[in-house]
């Protein structure tokens, strides 16, 4: 069993996940620990998988990838090979940021980003919809984004 978090650890969670490029200095400060004591505790929360990666979050539009789609996928088969093969196939694509198998009228909900709809097109038509086992895709638009990527709230 793994050791339970305390205040402390959860304080420096937090810190890392408001700002990953925040130094051990600045946060053995905030959580009043020296730093090595920090260190230590950044290094194991990192050890024990409490903190899976760092890294910057890019302004989809200034890099022109301002169009975001989320689509349903429909499989022809639930069974654990075709589940397993879409599986591989969506790891190898790029503009693909979420896959998440789900309960209810899809079998996954993919969050897409694009250049715009060409873009999207493209990729609906030349990937998609040939990847192993669809049978169907449902896609929607993102018109606003008002929540993205929000911390977790622990």
């Amino acid at each position: 069993m793994e050791p339970k978090l305390d205040r402390t650890d959860l304080k420096i969670l937090r810190l890392l996940q408001s700002d990953g490029r925040m130094g051990n200095a600045e946060i053995a400060k905030r959580v009043n620990t020296s730093a090595a004591t920090c260190h230590r505790r950044i290094q194991r929360l990192f050890a024990e998988g409490y903190v899976s990666g760092v890294r910057a979050q890019i302004s989809p539009q200034k890099v022109e990838m301002g169009t975001l789609a989320f689509v349903g996928v429909v499989l022809d088969r639930s069974t654990p090979e075709s589940f397993g093969d879409f599986e591989t196939a969506i790891r190898g694509m790029p503009a693909i940021l979420d896959c998440h198998i789900v309960a209810g009228d899809f079998d996954y909900i993919l969050k897409i980003r694009v250049r715009d709809m060409a873009d999207f097109n493209k990729l609906h038509a030349d990937k998609l919809i040939a990847l192993p086992g669809v049978r169907q895709t449902r896609t929607f638009f993102v018109m606003k984004e008002v929540v993205d990527n929000a911390p977790l709230a622990f």
